[in-house]
This record gives structure tokens, sequence and C-alpha cells, in this order.
């Protein structure tokens, strides 16, 4: 008999529940044997409560729908849709596929999303597309009031796991369906749940009737600069929707890339650039103090837990802030041979991806860290940096990137040669410090509002873990 030999990457071996070289995942393995909440009740795995169910979404023609990408940037931490991506039928990107029911649970797979559990009772779901990014559930029995269940998967010791322990990859990280289905929740009779659920239900109306209080911060920065600059927000709005242009060959011979683009050349980029009509306008090359610099690159090998090296990815930006909970560190030879580094009111703008192009960050004191390729640096020189982030966040300035990325889906693009010809406000430093303070002070109060309304979710998790301990 013959001796047959087969070949397999290292790359593949490791996807082995055995012989994954992961000191999280295997850590929370012995420790918890995949118990969410560690406790001393009857647990049963979610494989046993929860179906897999995907059903593809069926385009009509000229009909557009809101698609919704992830988890992270388009659902709130409540399970409300946020934001959506207009699709159709002809423009949707291949992931973005998914009809789901009024009775669905669905389960972000990417970590860090600010709710992992959604469930849609009350959305005209016919409209609404979801992508791959989501694994979508059906309850298999009538043990379990969907309600419990889903602040059960919502609660803050799963999300735990599944942003700390469960999760693979180094950029986009996500978890496994099957990893999932393996966590164990607690075996609660379903009349103690209908008795918790009863309770949540008054602190999740005080919930919607604070978050009726608060406005998006990016809304709020907008409307300052069209109360200082007198921008006609609506008429903005609908340039925006026209979806012809025409343009005489020699507009075209005056385009640098020829663009065949209706985003690029509709009125509403002229609108953008030429309407501010109570300030002049300088480019940004005009107020940098150096040339705008791209981020670099990295490979797995490059980060050590033990470097004093931060590196900001996208992911670290893609809330507008520069967060520090899952920054990760790099090796000391990495960041000795690496300049592209970051100091006190530098801004940071992601430069490429679905969702995140154009997110922006203000770093708010002296780093040690070192900004990823997926993202550019610019400093600036006899300018406020903080109203100019708050003006590189305004719907104005991301409506320039959106007009002039290139590419699509996750493969869109946009250079420091596109941001330097952007429009800045040329006003003086005095303008700037005024409209900055009171941004600020319109902003303490959303924060005040944001505190009540955490303390009403950490009701919801202390109901939820009484019943557990109980």
């Amino acid at each position: 008999m013959g001796l047959n030999i087969i070949t397999v990457k290292s790359s593949n071996l490791i996807q082995d529940y055995d012989l994954r070289i992961d000191n999280k995942f295997h850590y929370f393995l012995e420790k918890n044997n995949w118990s969410i909440f560690n406790s001393s009740k009857t647990e049963i795995r979610l494989k046993d409560i929860l179906i897999p169910t995907y059903v593809n979404f069926n385009f009509d023609e000229d009909l557009s729908y809101n698609g919704i990408p992830t988890g992270q940037t388009y659902i709130d931490e409540d399970g409300f849709i946020i934001d959506s991506q207009i699709v159709t039928k002809e423009e949707h990107p291949n992931r973005i596929k998914y009809k789901i029911t009024n009775e669905n649970i669905l389960i972000s797979s990417l970590r860090l999303a600010k709710s992992p559990a959604l469930l849609f009772e009350d959305l005209n779901v016919e409209k609404y597309v979801f992508s791959n990014g989501f694994y979508i559930f059906d309850v298999i029995d009538g043990k379990w009031n969907k309600k419990y269940l889903l602040y059960i998967l919502r609660n803050n010791k799963l999300k735990t796991i599944l942003d700390n322990s469960i999760y693979r990859g180094i950029g986009i990280s996500a978890y496994k369906e099957k990893d999932f289905l393996k966590l164990k929740i607690p075996l609660i009779d379903k009349s103690v749940q209908d008795t918790i659920v009863r309770q949540i239900v008054p602190i999740e109306n005080t919930i919607k009737k604070l978050k009726q209080e608060v406005e998006d911060f990016n809304t709020i920065i907008s409307n300052y600069f069209k109360i200082y600059f007198s921008f006609d927000y609506n008429s903005f709005e609908n340039l925006k929707k026209n979806k012809i242009f025409t343009k005489s060959l020699i507009d075209y011979s005056n385009n640098r890339d020829l663009r065949n683009s209706v985003k690029f050349h509709r009125e509403a980029y002229k609108f953008v650039l030429n309407e501010l009509k109570n300030v002049t306008t300088k480019k940004v090359k005009d107020y940098i103090s150096e040339p705008i610099v791209l981020g670099s690159g990295i490979s797995p090998k490059d980060y050590n837990e033990e470097g004093e090296f931060e590196y900001i990815s996208m992911a670290n930006i893609k809330n507008w802030y520069y967060d520090k909970t899952d920054v990760k560190t790099v090796s000391e030879e990495y960041s000795r041979n690496n300049l592209k580094s970051v100091k006190n009111n530098d801004i940071i703008i992601a430069r490429s991806g679905e969702g995140t192009i154009g997110k922006v960050a203000i770093i708010e004191e002296d780093e040690k860290a070192i900004f990823c390729d997926f993202t550019m640096r610019i400093r600036l020189k006899n300018y406020n940096p903080l109203f100019a982030y708050y003006y590189f966040r305004s719907v104005y300035f991301q409506y320039m990137i959106e007009i002039n990325k290139k590419g699509l889906g996750n493969n869109t693009n946009i250079f420091p040669s596109q941001i330097q010809e952007f429009p800045m406000p040329d006003i003086s430093l005095d303008e700037q410090n005024k409209i900055v303070s009171e941004i600020k002070t319109e902003l303490d109060k959303q924060n005040l509002i944001k505190d009540k309304i955490k303390l009403e979710r950490g009701k919801i998790d202390n109901l939820i873990e009484s019943v557990i301990k109980n």
C-alpha cells in the first residue's frame, strides 16, 4: 500500500478547535466551560435554543431598500437601527443579502457591536436587508420569552465574552456561529422570564423618552455650522438626490480623472464648495504644518502584548474618537523603526472601508501610538484643531468625502491629494474658539442625558442577573 501525503497550511490548522493557538480562547474554555454567567443553575447551550435561519432577500426592480452592513455602527446600544446604506437590486454589496422577520433574533458576528442581540418586533422589515455580518436565528420552542432571551444575549457579561474571548482575526474581528452556539445560559422557568420582562418594559419606556432628548453629535455640529455660515441645508439635501447630470466634453477634459460619476458631478458638489455665504474659504493644504501622512502597515508578527506603543487601527476610531478599550500594542523593534506616530492635536482620518471611510478622531494628549495604513494624519498650523475636528465631522465635509471617494464596498478610498484640496472656513482663531466653546456646552448637556440612559440600561442587566443568582 502506497504512502499518501497531504499538505496543509498552518493557517488552516489553527482554524481547528483543538489546534487553535489562541490563549484568550482556551483560557475561557478551561475556566468557564462555555458558561456565560457561571451559574449554579442547570445550563443549556444556545444551540439547543436557537436554530439558524437564513433567507435570501428578493430585490424588486426600481425600488430602494435600507441595507444594514454591520451591528457596529448601524445599531445603537438598545438595538435600534440608527443608520442604513441605501441599496437597490443593481447596486448593493454581495454580502447585503438576507431577509428577516419580526420573529428572528439577530446576533452581530463582529465583535464590539454596541448591542450584540437584536429583535425587531415593530419594524417594517420588508424594507430592510441585512448582511452576512449577522447571524439570524429562530427560537426552537416555546420555553423562552423572546424578550427575556434577547436581554440575556445583550447582557454585558455575554458582550465581554464576545468582544474578548472567542473572536478570531486581528483587523476585522468576528466569531464563528458554531462557537457562539456553544455558549451556555441558565435554564429559567418561563413564568419567571415573563415576570422579568414585565419589569423591563417600563425601564425601556424611560430609555425611549430620554433618547428623544438626545441629539446626534454630528447633527449638533452641522447645525452650528449652518447657523454661523448660513448654509442652506434643505437645498443641499435636495441637490444630493439628483441622479442625472449633463456635461460638455470640455468639462470632462478639465477634470483630472475624467470621472463618470453622478455623485461627483451633480450640483451638490459645487454647492458645498461655493455656498458658505458668511465666510470665505481656503483649502486644507493652506492650514497644514506638514504634508498629510499615510499610516503604517503591520503584520501579526509586529504585535506584542508587552509593547509600549499602541497601534491605532480603523476600528479604534470608528466611533469618531480614539477608543483605547481595544487597542493593540506593537513590538519595541517595530515602534523604533516607525516614525508614523501621533501627538496631541493630531487629527486621524480613516481613508478606506465601507461605513468607515471619512471617520475622524482627534488625539487629545501625547500618545505612544502609531496609526495604521488605512488612515492618514493631519497636523495643522494657526488653526484650532478642535474646530477643525468638528468641521471634519460635519455633514458638509463628510459629503465631500462621499463624492470624492473611489471604489466600491470595502474597497472605497480617499487620498491626501484629494483631502488637501477640500475647503476650510477662513475665520479668525477667536471666532473658531467661540464656536468650539458653544458646541462643547451643548455636548456637555447631551452627555448628562446619556449618563441617565446608561443608568437605566444597568437596571435591566441587574434584573437579569438577579434571576440568574437566585
